[in-house]
């Protein structure tokens, strides 16, 4: 694969992802949700931190993670143009593209959505605010997908968990998080004939 097309990946990805980020951020008040069926959602929320909603402590936890994300993000750039040097196999530029697009619609929430956008939470969001809710570096990543698959009661045997109630598939999330998980998966399916050598 040419380092052109896989570039186009990375646009196509890219526009798809922030496209979606905005006409939910416009469109939708926090916490908002779409029914599409019974077990898959569009469920408005804002992700502080890493996957899961994770955060890292202290005043500085969400820059630091901001700054990781962005060496990262070079880091996989340069895999990429130095694996279409080396024509590699096309299962593995595919798979780094996909990933370089995620990370990049992510950090683009993170470094720039705190200035452009005003807070959601009572009102629909204003693309390029006055108001903006954050600061460079401070945004927050937009997550909308949510597949609820099933709900209830584990069985009282179940160790740890059983008797709790739980959401069999819990997560929400983005087009950027789905090309990352698709890029991922890419390279442990095909590990076996993209690392041959």
């Amino acid at each position: 694969m040419s380092l052109k097309r896989a570039i186009l990946l990375v646009v196509v990805v890219l526009i798809l992802d922030q496209w979606l980020k905005i006409y939910i951020k416009t469109n939708f008040l926090l916490g908002e949700e779409y029914y599409v069926t019974d077990w898959f959602r569009i469920h408005f929320i804002e992700n502080d931190g890493m996957a899961w909603g994770v955060e890292l402590p202290g005043n500085y936890g969400k820059l630091a993670l901001t700054l990781f994300r962005i060496v990262a993000v070079g880091g996989i750039a340069w895999w990429l143009v130095d694996s279409v040097r080396k024509k590699m196999s096309n299962y593995l530029i595919v798979a780094i593209s996909l990933i370089l697009a995620g990370a990049i619609g992510n950090i683009i929430d993170s470094v720039f959505y705190g200035i452009i956008f005003n807070d959601s939470t009572h009102e629909l969001a204003t693309l390029f605010s006055d108001q903006p809710y954050g600061t460079l570096f401070h945004g927050k990543v937009v997550d909308m997908f949510y597949f609820p698959i099933w709900r209830g009661y584990l069985p009282n045997w179940l160790p740890i968990w059983g008797g709790n109630y739980f959401t069999f598939f819990n997560a929400i999330f983005n087009i950027a998080d789905v090309a990352i998980s698709i890029g991922v998966g890419i390279l442990i399916v095909f590990n076996k004939v993209i690392f041959k050598k």
